[in-house]
């Protein structure tokens, strides 16, 4: 089912990510390959991965080195092959992903149960969002969904913030990538922190519509326009909550997908 948000650009940049991650998982299961080599084993032209390698190369994942030649060199210039940097090797990495769900439990079994780890996520978010207040506050009223989008970009979580389709009034804020998802999947506390924080920051309540971490392929946040409640629904329909309980619900569902 297509979530609410995905934009054909949209559809198009989340293709674009996974064939890049393909690219690099090739190159950290391989080593250090050339373009022939990437284009032979993820069935690409040679062209597509160049476009590829560029991008990767720009993002500091892989970086250009001559290929070192064993035995007699033959006439030519080496072919260039690519490997991955360090913060290309980071980003697959997941042991401090286990590190930190193994924290969180602890917290959760021996410190307070869930609302310990509740606790843990908002203090975690406000002291990690400074600058996204900071960019907030400094920005006008209706281009702060924007001025979010960025400093969330600038931390790694690739959003953008959208008119919304259909008949809402207001904005959609889309995180395409998100750095803790694998925790956030086993704590929902992560999301929910997150979202009362956006709430805070924007002076209006915000609905969580999807999430990574629940498996949709893109943390998807509703931000009505000027503040009004999420649009009536049709008549004969029940009609729709409050301003204050939506608050409340986006809060308790962030993390799961409401549908």
């Amino acid at each position: 089912m297509k979530y609410l948000g995905e934009a054909p650009q949209e559809e198009a940049a989340t293709g674009e990510r996974s064939t890049r991650n393909r690219v690099a998982r090739s190159i950290l299961d391989h080593g250090p390959s050339t373009v022939a080599e990437l284009a032979r084993r993820l069935g690409l032209t040679q062209a597509a991965v160049r476009r590829h390698l560029d991008a990767l190369v720009a993002d500091t994942v892989v970086e250009a080195r001559e290929q070192r030649v064993y035995g007699a060199r033959t006439r030519g210039r080496p072919a260039k092959v690519f490997a991955l940097t360090d913060c290309g090797r980071d980003a697959f990495d997941q042991s401090y992903d286990k590190l930190a769900t193994d924290a969180l439990r602890w917290i959760a079994q021996s410190a307070g149960g869930e609302a310990a780890v509740a606790a843990f996520a908002r203090s975690r978010i406000e002291q990690s969002g400074a600058g996204y207040r900071e960019a907030v506050e400094s920005a006008a009223p209706a281009e702060r969904a924007q001025a979010l989008a960025r400093a969330l970009s600038a931390d790694g979580y690739a959003a953008t913030a959208r008119s919304a389709p259909g008949r809402q009034q207001g904005e959609q804020l889309c995180q395409h990538h998100c750095p803790v998802a694998h925790v956030a999947e086993q704590f929902p506390q992560l999301c929910e922190a997150e979202t009362e924080f956006f709430s805070q920051l924007l002076g209006t309540h915000v609905q969580r519509l999807a999430t990574i971490a629940h498996g949709d392929g893109v943390c998807t946040t509703f931000i009505p326009r000027g503040g009004a409640p999420p649009p009536a629904k049709d008549e004969g329909e029940d009609a729709p909550p409050s301003t204050e309980k939506t608050t409340h619900t986006s809060a308790s569902t962030a993390g799961r997908n409401p549908a």
